[in-house]
């Protein structure tokens, strides 16, 4: 799995597109688990996940707690990542790097830049590669 992590309009998608022009691109739909996903992953086909900013933002509002959807997504994670070696799928996520800036006053946006951190985190640890994309530049954060 690898993960592209970078603000909004820093270049991540064009990247992406560039090095897997064959792949198939899946928008995570607002409660949507991550494991559905494993149904759309086309052998030998590399497949993208994004929209994980918007599919966070649903998130908020549930009665589930954090650890809560912290424990479903890695859950989840760890069964993508190894459907997707076992299909020899490459499986990419985008995921908006939030974290930066002044922080919101807001609970709710406080609450989306916390649940958008956790998943970068719990993404980055299962992931085999990690970039950091900026101006349209990548730089690996792990290997």
């Amino acid at each position: 799995m690898q993960l592209f992590i970078g603000g909004a309009c820093a270049g991540k998608r064009t990247i992406v597109k560039t090095r897997f022009p064959s792949a198939v691109w899946w928008r995570l739909a607002p409660g949507q688990r991550l494991r559905e996903c494993i149904d759309v992953m086309l052998p030998g086909t590399p497949f993208i996940i994004h929209g994980v900013l918007d599919w966070l933002s649903a998130s908020i509002e549930s009665d589930a707690g954090s650890d809560g959807w912290r424990a479903h997504w890695c859950d989840d994670l760890n069964e993508l990542r190894f459907s997707a070696n076992a299909q020899q799928v490459a499986l990419v996520i985008i995921i908006n790097d939030i974290g930066r800036g002044i922080v919101p006053m807001e609970h709710q946006k406080r609450r989306l830049r916390d649940l958008n951190g956790w998943f970068s985190q719990d993404a980055a640890e299962c992931a085999e590669h990690v970039w950091y994309v900026r101006h349209g530049l990548i730089m690996p954060l792990s290997s």
